[in-house]
């Protein structure tokens, strides 16, 4: 599997995944707007470990939405949830969306 993008969202492909499960299914939000990525359809549990995100479809397909993005399908499997980030040459920034 690849690693799948929406917005400043990543989702790259993992063996096992750990930590406490969440109740929600936000991957991000919008600092500025407080639009959400979220799970929208599909089944899918959301863990977090030491502020890191892990998300496991348990469907065929998983629903991933945000308001100003196309809605992108995420295959069955446990995936690790990074935020963008790009270099300045004030130093390293997350990528806001």
């Amino acid at each position: 599997m690849k690693a799948i993008r929406q917005g400043d969202v990543i989702l790259l492909p993992v063996q096992q995944i750990d930590g406490q499960k969440k109740r929600d299914l936000i991957l991000a939000e919008g600092e500025v707007t407080g639009h959400k990525h979220q799970i929208s359809e599909g089944q899918a549990e959301l863990y977090e470990k030491d502020s890191t995100l892990y998300l496991r479809v348990l469907s065929d397909i998983a629903l991933l939405t945000h308001e100003e993005h196309q809605a992108i399908p995420i295959p069955q499997g446990n995936w690790i949830v990074k935020i963008q980030r790009e270099y300045e040459p004030e130093g390293w920034r997350y990528v806001a969306d």
